[in-house]
């Protein structure tokens, strides 16, 4: 498969994905791909650890490559997509817990599906570039492949702000916050890969390790956590209403572009994930709650039509802002039976 180079060498278990002109999104034969390869390493006494990264300067993986989930759904198939997700989940699952050492190398944009595939891994490296976001709110969906867990134990409550606006972290941010562990300069990367690949000794990382550009979500957090500390949208938007300074007129601005049932339905999982101080399989679960009927029931659809068909920028999404009734959210959230997520 051209997409993704899935191979050995030395002793690293090597995932690049080949898709740089398309920033790198995943489709759903790279999803079975890498699920397949990680499965076939795991008892494999020649690979030490896993290292997954990217070609390309821009991104190491926008996102999922959704063009066939809007054709099927168009079409009223919501099988295809419920099959994609979970088989997508419980690939972020095995990467959590996956028992060798997994590095992930995050240059440009991580979003969405990027995340998922990067994470969740033991050691997580950004770079100079680095730029991760959950941006699912625009397109009619939740932040999910995990992200949610990510963003339900930030700090404060910017998990909330990250997940309604959008906003793109820079590597110190994403350390931060929890996205990322450490940074290494991108001019290393070759040598620290060549490196992992003759000694399959992780622990070589640690010398490479740089201090990483400057965040500023540090120093918003006391008044992100203020306005966002509720899982009500309305409230949300009229504290910031009520603010008369460019970051309120920013995030006002972000949270009028995206799907109201998501953000309401985004503030719900995370007030959930927090209250029960809950895991990874619990988000996954929650999230595919919402992205199995996001075709039938939400705003996937014309999310997608509005960002990448039409590219009108106008989304008739279902509710406004401030009038996302609970019922709708509950549609969303509730458990699925027999479709519920497993693993």
């Amino acid at each position: 498969m051209n997409d993704i180079s899935i191979r050995k060498e030395g002793y690293a278990g090597r995932i690049t994905l080949q898709r740089p002109d398309a920033l790198n999104a995943m489709t759903y034969e790279m999803c079975t791909a890498i699920n397949s390869a990680l499965l076939n390493w795991k008892d494999d006494k020649d690979i030490k650890l896993v290292a997954i990264d990217a070609l390309g300067d821009r991104a190491f993986c926008a996102g999922g490559d959704i063009a066939d989930l809007y054709d099927s759904g168009k079409r009223g198939d919501y099988i295809y997509g419920q099959t994609f997700w979970a088989q997508e989940y419980r690939m972020n699952a095995m990467i959590a817990n996956y028992p060798k050492p997994y590095l992930a190398l995050m240059q440009g944009f991580t979003m969405g599906g990027g995340v998922g595939i990067s994470c969740h891994g033991s050691h997580r490296i950004v770079g100079e570039s680095s730029k991760i976001a959950m941006p699912e709110c625009g397109i009619g969906l939740v932040p999910d492949v995990g992200g949610s867990d990510i963003l339900a134990r930030a700090p404060g409550h910017l998990g909330e702000y990250l997940g309604l606006t959008g906003h793109r972290m820079n590597a110190g941010d994403a350390i931060y916050i929890g996205f990322a562990d450490n940074f290494i300069p991108e001019n290393i990367w070759p040598e620290l890969i060549e490196k992992l690949q003759e000694t399959g000794d992780i622990s070589i990382i640690e010398k490479y390790y740089s201090t990483p550009p400057e965040g500023t979500l540090d120093f918003m957090k006391d008044t992100i956590s203020e306005i966002f500390n509720t899982p009500d949208l309305a409230e949300i938007v009229k504290r910031l209403t009520n603010r008369l300074d460019e970051f309120s007129a920013r995030s006002i601005e972000a949270i009028f572009k995206h799907s109201p049932l998501s953000m309401a339905c985004c503030l719900s999982i995370l007030d959930q994930l927090r209250n029960e101080k809950s895991g990874l399989h619990e988000a996954l679960k929650l999230e595919y709650r919402f992205t199995a009927r996001s075709m039938e029931h939400g705003d996937f659809i014309e999310g997608i039509r509005a960002r990448l068909i039409d590219k009108d920028r106008t989304p008739n999404w279902k509710y406004g802002v401030t009038s996302v009734p609970k019922k709708a959210v509950s549609l969303m959230l509730n458990p699925l039976g027999n479709l519920e997520l497993s693993f």
